[in-house]
């Protein structure tokens, strides 16, 4: 399917002819295992699983679709779990992500990189069915290739626009990804940044928050002055990767559109709201989180809210002032 798709913009203008499978309704399900098939032909794999893990069947079944399901290859098709993954799931009985193993074409991040493309923009990002019929390098026009690469899938279709809303389509792909991508934005060594990750989370876990922002703050310093392109953009996504990839540990959401704090991390006892300021300052930001209402939507929660306000300082490029209250 993808590979005819790539065949067809190459040089062998005899591969033209061949007909693309890779939104046909008949072939949706083709290139992955459904629901169904997996409860009636992987029953005993899934106990297997689940006495591994020491979860109960729902709890097993509903990490495996959080983790390796969500492919759909046509609006009306079912969500297909990825079989590379799956079958490797069962073998091993660990959750890992398998299908990075395999290798990320890095020729994406290049292609990325190039582009004008915001990585905050990626997921839930919408597309023209016409622009499926692009699948070339191009730098002004990304979307269709990460597609077809499989990190990005069918979310939602409106057909009277002919619109998708494309989005990443299980955590395995979504976590795999960002890793990949964060040492070509911060300098990071391969490799490491799950340890940084997993040390951001435990921070927020005991809710030191001052430690959690002095290591980013040590993030920030690690960044090799040639990679950052000094635009507020560029910061905006560090911050991004770094709240995105906590959520492998603690739940956590970025801000994805205007009126909403830039970060949330939640823990057992805190719901923590944060506001970055690039051109301002710790009190401004703090201030916006109270008139703009960020928190309002957590008073109800139970548990206690914490604003966390900070200042992003240009000249030195890493984090200045913050305040938390």
């Amino acid at each position: 399917m993808g590979v005819t798709k790539f065949g067809q913009v190459s040089v062998f203008s005899d591969l033209n002819q061949l007909q693309d499978l890779s939104l046909h309704p008949d072939y949706a399900t083709v290139c992955g295992i459904t629901e169904l098939e997996l409860l009636e032909s992987f029953s005993p794999e899934l106990s297997a699983l689940a006495d591994r893990q020491k979860m109960t069947s729902e709890e097993c079944l509903a990490e495996v679709r959080r983790m390796y399901n969500g492919y759909r290859f046509h609006q009306d098709g079912p969500s297909v779990y990825n079989p590379f993954s799956t079958l490797n799931l069962f073998s091993s009985k660990d959750f890992v992500d398998y299908w990075f193993q395999t290798g990320t074409p890095t020729f994406l991040v290049e292609l990325l990189k190039k582009s004008n493309m915001d990585l905050r923009e990626i997921d839930q990002i919408e597309i023209m069915a016409e622009d499926f019929a692009n699948y070339r390098q191009d730098a002004d026009r990304p979307i269709p290739v990460i597609y077809q690469s499989g990190y990005l899938t069918i979310q939602k279709y409106d057909p009277r626009y002919r619109r998708y809303t494309l989005g990443y389509p299980n955590a395995e792909v979504k976590n795999g990804f960002l890793n990949f991508l964060l040492p070509s934005y911060t300098g990071a060594e391969k490799g490491r940044g799950g340890f940084h990750i997993g040390k951001f989370s435990e921070e927020m876990e005991a809710g030191d928050v001052d430690a959690f922002l002095t290591r980013l703050q040590g993030f920030f310093e690690g960044i090799p002055y040639d990679l950052s392109d000094r635009t507020e953009r560029h910061y905006h996504v560090v911050f991004y990767l770094v709240f995105a990839l906590m959520g492998q540990f603690i739940r956590t959401e970025v801000k994805s559109a205007k009126g909403r704090a830039d970060a949330v991390v939640y823990t057992d006892t805190h719901v923590y709201v944060f506001e970055f300021k690039l051109n301002g300052t710790a009190v401004q930001a703090l201030a916006q989180i109270s008139e703009k209402g960020y928190a309002v939507a957590y008073q109800a929660d139970g548990r206690a809210v914490v604003k966390v306000g900070v200042e992003f300082d240009k000249e030195t490029r890493n984090l200045g002032r913050w305040l938390v209250v």
